[in-house]
């Protein structure tokens, strides 16, 4: 059995599609059935009117940018990445939605680029192309060998954990589920006979004893079991009493590590009982440049998270949140002002829960250790 901690590379909302899918090598259809905006390349003009031209096509990588050499020196054990974003041709709209999300299926190097071990799919974007849109989503990710949790063809795939066996010994489960507070309509949630997601309907202790009871059921010694949820509001850094008593009861039913993601901005971070909970993860990458109204939540800085877990105990060994800055629909290495200003936010937002967070003299952010 592996000994020595396991490194998970985590992060909020991949959102591959609309005006990032644009500027890619093979546009997929531009357009859109938003109440202001039609054709998705409105928002490479937004992008661009705030920060440059964007030299179209842009490669594959071009969205990840410096974050592509972050994570090769980070070397993480595993990678999970919440995509955000339907991969499809279908022009299936989503009745009642305001914003949809897809990217072309020829485009999806642009997602293995960053070579994800696990895409997590309980969002409330991936169905924004309906469930044949959902399909043909899991069919290319299936494709290209990219594992994926949270939805599926019927219940039992959208509920079954992805698992990954790391080196040494042992193995880190995934399991993805989504809540109506992020906006996921009652409606997606897979059932035996029907595509969708993984819907947890609210943040009871029954809910989380039945969401734990999954993992604890493929479970074995010296893994490490995370719970990618998404949930909760687009801003503000406030956490529910129902957020945290959930993520409590997760931990207490044996999950290491609490993904939480759906805010378009850091939220604060908690160690319970020695383990991990993110509240929200922020946006990594989108095509929000240019969009005004939430500038005091500097929706333009995002963080790569790095978290340690010791295998045999489950416990946190360490946390390492590396600050990027989204420009021209690329991410590049955030300033030292930049990175300073997330440390200052993150530490106080946090103190009510008992984290600390400390600037580290290369620039990233590390949860102080007690």
């Amino acid at each position: 059995m592996r000994t020595d901690p396991v490194t998970l590379f985590l992060c909020g909302d991949v959102m591959l599609g609309r005006g990032v899918d644009q500027i890619l090598p093979y546009p997929g259809d531009p357009t859109l059935q938003e109440q202001h905006v039609l054709d998705a390349r409105t928002y490479v003009d937004l992008a661009e009117a705030a920060n440059g031209l964007i030299p179209q096509p842009v490669d594959f990588s071009w969205p990840w940018g410096d974050a592509l050499r972050v994570l090769e020196e980070g070397a993480p054990d595993v990678r999970v990445v919440n995509l955000e974003t339907s991969i499809t041709r279908s022009d299936d709209f989503a009745m009642g939605k305001a914003v949809h999300y897809r990217m072309n299926p020829d485009n999806l190097p642009c997602l293995a680029v960053a070579r994800p071990d696990v895409c997590v799919l309980a969002n409330n974007h991936v169905m924004d192309f309906g469930r044949r849109g959902l399909r043909e989503t899991l069919g290319v990710l299936a494709g290209a060998r990219l594992r994926a949790a949270g939805a599926g063809r019927e219940a039992d795939e959208a509920r079954r954990p992805a698992t990954v066996t790391v080196a040494g010994g042992g193995q880190v489960l995934i399991l993805s589920c989504g809540t109506e507070s992020s906006g996921v309509p009652p409606g997606w949630a897979a059932t035996p006979d029907r595509a969708g997601v993984d819907f947890v309907p609210e943040l009871s202790d029954a809910a989380a004893a039945e969401v734990a009871g999954r993992v604890r059921q493929v479970k074995r010694p010296g893994d490490v079991a995370v719970v990618s949820i998404h949930w909760g509001s687009n801003w503000g850094y406030q956490v529910s009493r129902e957020q945290r008593r959930f993520a409590h009861r997760l931990v207490d039913g044996g999950v290491d590590v609490v993904h939480g993601h759906s805010s378009h901005h850091p939220r604060p971070v908690e160690v319970y009982r020695g383990r991990l909970i993110l509240y929200g993860c922020g946006d990594l990458i989108d095509d929000y440049e240019g969009i005004t109204g939430y500038e005091e939540y500097r929706d333009d800085l995002r963080l790569l998270y790095f978290v340690s877990v010791e295998p045999e105990s489950g416990k946190l060994a360490g946390l390492r949140m590396v600050p990027m800055r989204a420009r021209q629909m690329r991410l590049q290495h955030a300033s030292s002002e930049d990175s300073e200003w997330l440390q200052a936010v993150l530490d106080r937002v946090g103190r009510d829960l008992g984290s600390r967070v400390d600037l580290e003299p290369d620039g990233a952010l590390a949860l102080r250790r007690t």
